[in-house]
């Protein structure tokens, strides 16, 4: 093939492929959403997220990660976090209303949510953020590998720093159902059938090893559920009486089949609007 030829298709494929994309003016928010094809952090006017003061039960773990985060928003070393366990008990409402209780302190703390499937490309964000004045909160709400899902070597490689190192500047905290971050039953199985079944696991089972904070969340008493909703109400200004409100409580419980900081905030949007109380 001729040099001629060579150059055309040189400057066909350039023209193909996006142009590197700069950091946004990270002044304009407080949270971005990092989104591929092409790689950019797209600003959030408004966070979805509630006070840190209404979330009930997880004392415990508010009290660990707000050390942490404000640490690292002091510019402090902190640790990656992972918070585990029940469905609805707030592991995801924990981070957005830490970092909003924070960034009131301390406005150069950022927070920018990354997909699991895009932990691939989760490199090339990091490299949007590296060196910048701001401080960063990487989250990952509800991470999980299936048994043939390389993604988690992606998010490895930011845990363990890999050569140019997770930036001083970046932290990841991530949330997750499981404390393996897989299914037990794939672990058993890797297990089973491995030539030595102890190394075939290791490398996926120890990455959660590699967060500094495991912060459990179990599923909540029925006080603490009722306490949950008494919150909201007198936060919002919706009045109900204490007799009324266990009633109403227990039976929306019932029929949903569980109990957690999810379901009792539904059943106070559903109370809120039959009261004709706004929640924006």
């Amino acid at each position: 093939m001729s040099k001629k030829s060579l150059s055309r298709i040189a400057a066909a494929l350039e023209r193909l492929s996006p142009a590197p994309q700069e950091a946004p003016d990270f002044s304009s928010a407080t949270a971005f959403v990092w989104h591929t094809e092409p790689d950019r952090l797209e600003p959030v006017a408004q966070v979805n997220r509630v006070d840190v003061g209404l979330l009930v039960g997880v004392d415990r773990s508010r009290d660990t990660l707000l050390a942490n985060t404000r640490q690292f928003a002091e510019g402090l070393p902190a640790n990656n976090a992972l918070l585990w366990g029940a469905r609805g008990m707030g592991k995801s409402s924990l981070v957005k209303a830490i970092h909003g209780a924070l960034n009131a302190e301390q406005p150069a703390l950022k927070i920018v949510e990354i997909q699991r499937e895009d932990l691939p490309s989760i490199g090339r964000c990091l490299n949007m953020l590296r060196g910048r004045s701001e401080r960063f909160i990487m989250f990952c709400d509800d991470l999980s590998f299936s048994h043939d899902d390389a993604h988690y070597k992606s998010l490895k490689a930011v845990l363990d720093g890999g050569i140019e190192g997770r930036p001083d500047n970046v932290v990841l905290y991530a949330t997750s159902n499981r404390r393996h971050l897989m299914p037990r039953d794939m672990i058993e199985n890797e297990r089973s059938s491995a030539i030595s079944p102890s190394e075939a696991v290791e490398e996926k089972v120890s990455l959660s090893d590699r967060f500094g904070l495991w912060l459990g969340f179990h599923p909540c008493t029925q006080d603490e559920y009722l306490a949950m909703i008494r919150g909201y109400c007198d936060a919002y200004g919706v009045e109900i009486d204490d007799a009324t409100l266990r009633a109403e409580a227990i039976e929306w419980q019932a029929t949903r089949g569980s109990r957690s900081g999810r379901v009792a905030w539904q059943y106070f949007t559903d109370l809120a609007g039959r009261r004709g109380v706004s929640l924006t």
